[in-house]
């Protein structure tokens, strides 16, 4: 019956949510590994339908920690008076971005906190530079919820992609998880960001507390309804100095199969094998990549802030060099049987 079902989605049939629920439990009950093994196969067919043996690369700049929201799984949350916070200067954004572009990135994803130093006027400043600088580069934007006039300003300015993951699709442990914060107002923004023509990145975490396989079938049928650009999907892992630091995280096993299962439901789309993965296992990324994932993003901003942007333990490549992460993450590349692709990596329906 699951193998009936996967092959229905692998042929892009739409399922139910009790069909995806019943994938999901055939799944946990997988002993041996066969339907797995069939499921992560189907996901390698599509992504190299459609994106042939590429692993687009990314460079990643984590410009700020501050943050006023305090969502309760979040190492850098507003409440956690154990951070050491810290912005980088323009500059020094424009000096990763130097240094980046000489290695060969043509995509710079700065990621912060919802920090409110950052208006409107600050974020398009910076971006300008950016693209004066840069022409060729696409910029991606990670700065949590704004105003759909501030989406706007950014397009307007040369934004090209703006990541948001939805976190989870289910309303209770959403507003359980951010405190002070509307589901409702999430999803506004998500809509906005697509209807403004951003490439627009959504996603979800695996293994939050309370969370079952219906909410995890809930994610997969609200990412068919978005279609977003790209869905970033990690591991939950527990923090020490968080109100979610008691709780057991989630496990590799599972997120693989939630990122094959997402590639099956939204084919298209431009899927990161995550730092969380490595985190957890030493070959996650590599096993990511096997299931079905497409994208890297390797670490440039400077060695002395990486270990401050900690939304999790343990989080790995904090002190290597920016030279270094794009060597080591190419080896691990060729060693799935793929191959880097430095371009600007645009999602399958915006390739010119």
């Amino acid at each position: 019956m699951a193998n009936e079902l996967l092959n229905k989605l692998a042929g892009g049939e739409v399922l139910n949510k009790e069909d995806l629920i019943s994938i999901l439990n055939a799944l946990d009950q997988d002993r041996g590994g066969e339907l797995k093994e069939e499921l992560f196969s189907h996901a390698r067919s599509l992504r190299e339908k459609y994106y042939a043996d590429d692993v687009y690369m990314r460079g990643l700049i984590e410009f700020t920690n501050h943050c006023k929201q305090s969502c309760t799984y979040c190492g850098i949350r507003s409440a956690n008076t154990n951070v050491d916070r810290y912005r980088l200067s323009d500059d020094q954004v424009l000096d990763c971005c130097k240094e980046g572009y000489r290695l060969g990135y043509r995509t710079f994803v700065l990621q912060g906190g919802e920090d409110s130093h950052y208006t409107d006027e600050k974020v398009i400043a910076l971006i300008t530079r950016i693209k004066n600088e840069y022409p060729d580069a696409a910029v991606t934007l990670s700065l949590g919820e704004r105003s759909r006039e501030s989406f706007e300003a950014m397009k307007a300015a040369g934004v090209d992609r703006y990541l948001l993951r939805h976190e989870t699709a289910n309303k209770e442990i959403y507003e359980k998880i951010h405190p002070h914060m509307s589901y409702e107002n999430r999803h506004r923004c998500l809509n906005d960001l697509k209807e403004l023509g951003f490439q627009v990145g959504a996603g979800f975490m695996v293994g939050l507390p309370g969370q079952e396989n219906e909410h995890l079938a809930e994610d997969l049928l609200f990412l068919y309804d978005l279609n977003p650009h790209m869905i970033g999907i990690g591991p939950f892992i527990p923090h020490e100095d968080t109100p979610l630091g008691g709780n057991t995280g989630g496990t590799v096993e599972k997120t693989l199969i939630m990122v094959a299962l997402t590639r099956l439901i939204v084919p298209h789309t431009l899927l990161p094998s995550t730092t969380a993965l490595g985190t957890l296992d030493p070959l996650g990324r590599e096993k990511a990549l096997k299931a079905g994932a497409n994208v890297v993003m390797p670490n440039l901003s400077p060695t002395n802030v990486r270990e401050k942007y900690e939304l999790y333990k343990d989080k790995i490549c904090t002190g290597d060099e920016a030279a270094h992460c794009r060597s080591c993450i190419e080896r691990r590349i060729n060693s799935t049987g793929y191959k880097v692709n430095m371009s600007r990596g645009d999602h399958y329906e915006w390739r010119a």
